[in-house]
């Protein structure tokens, strides 16, 4: 008959297994669930100019779309309401398909606050474009989008109205990631 092994043993076997059960699981789960919480798939916000600077999807590792885009006025990221989006790591947080705040309107993605360098505070700080509430152009203002010139913003990462439309459709599909990373040109 063959011996049992003890029970601080029996113990250390059934860790070891459940560990390397665990690890099989993480290697055989789908792809997006491994890389949940940013860790391959985010937002890039690559500074240029204030009007012209690119936002890019990255999945996996690999970029899958890019849109020009804009933040602020000028490139001082402390000047608060004109400059652009200071360097780092962003939370993504809830997204509209109808916001309805003062100066943003229509399709908005929430991003959490940041300190700049010189210890001012960002706040109020979105991915949005000119529209209005329902995601339509109205007749002027912030919300019609006009050309160009429509790409500079208040601090907020801005993109034409279809482009902002066209990311939502792509994120919906593939999974929303929860980080923005924006760094300089």
């Amino acid at each position: 008959m063959p011996r049992r092994p003890s029970s601080p043993a029996r113990h250390a076997l059934l860790r070891g297994a459940l560990a390397a059960a665990l690890a099989t699981t993480a290697l055989l789960a789908p792809a997006d669930r491994a890389t949940a919480g940013g860790g391959g798939t985010y937002l890039r916000f690559t500074k240029h100019t204030p009007d012209d600077s690119r936002l890019t999807y990255v999945r996996h590792g690999r970029p899958v779309v890019t849109y020009r885009a804009g933040s602020g006025k000028v490139p001082d990221e402390c000047l608060r309401g004109r400059g652009w989006l200071p360097d780092g790591t962003y939370t993504l947080g809830r997204h509209h398909r109808a916001y309805d705040g003062n100066l943003i309107k229509g399709y908005a993605v929430e991003l959490g606050t940041k300190r700049c360098h010189d210890g001012t505070d960002r706040t109020e700080l979105f991915i949005h474009s000119q529209m209005t509430r329902s995601g339509g152009q109205g007749r002027g203002g912030y919300q019609r989008w006009d050309g160009p010139a429509d790409y500079t913003s208040h601090g907020c990462v801005k993109l034409r109205p279809a482009d902002i439309k066209e990311l939502y459709r792509i994120l919906d599909r593939h999974g929303w990631p929860t980080t923005l990373r924006v760094t300089g040109g």
